[in-house]
Order: structure tokens, then sequence, then C-alpha cells
């Protein structure tokens, strides 16, 4: 389902114009460390920082000369997938998003959407 998300992210830079579709920056977790998302996202040129799992780095010293270089990882940036995880968290406190009650996927993505802007709002306030 990544690429079909993906596709879906419209950034607006408040200017005129087409909006960006391509992220400076993916962070995601091993489950993502998948070769053929590597090779996608190589090919929309998307930088992205996903960790390797095990298996993949034995097998890549299992082939020796032949196993090529391992993915570049940047330390740095994939710990700020934390601000992802706890956004997650907040909007796991919606007792609508937690049980997906909503049977249809339209009326979930309007409660995220009711969602997001309340927590964000909130936190604002919270703010001095």
């Amino acid at each position: 389902m990544l690429l079909p998300v993906l596709d879906a992210i419209r950034v607006h830079g408040g200017r005129p114009g087409r909006p960006r579709k391509r992220p400076d920056l993916l962070l995601a977790d091993k489950g993502y460390a998948h070769d053929s998302t590597r090779v996608r996202l190589r090919r929309r040129r998307i930088a992205h920082v996903i960790p390797e799992r095990i298996d993949q780095v034995e097998r890549r010293r299992r082939r020796g000369r032949t196993g090529g270089r391992p993915p570049r990882f940047d330390r740095e940036a994939y710990r700020r997938r934390n601000v992802v995880e706890r956004c997650f968290n907040r909007l796991k406190q919606w007792r609508d998003l937690a049980t997906r009650y909503a049977k249809r996927a339209a009326i979930y993505r309007a409660s995220l959407v009711i969602a997001a802007p309340m927590i964000w709002l909130n936190d604002s306030q919270d703010r001095p």
C-alpha cells in the first residue's frame, strides 16, 4: 500500500501551480525493506531511509563481492520517525479511528480529516 499512499500525497507549497507529489525524504521501518520497494522508490527518485532486515544483511554477506553495497542509512534522519509514531498514537485516542467503526474508506478518511486539525488546534493552544 506504500505506492498508492505516495500517489495520493499532494503538498501545496503556498505557491500557485501544481502541488508537489514527491516527498523530500521517506522514513519507513523494516516492514518496507523489500528490494522491490527500494527499486520503485529509486525509480521515482524518492530519497528514503529504511533500515535493512537481518536476513538481507546476511544474504548480502553470503554473496560476498557480488552482494552489492548496503543501502544508505542515515541514523539522524531515522530518529525523526518517532514524530510519525507519536502522531498515530494521538490519532488512536479517537475511538472511531482506533476501532475502525466506519465500514467505508471514505467515512474513515473523513474522520481522519476531522481529527487531524482538531489535534493540531489543541496542541497549538497548549503552547505559549
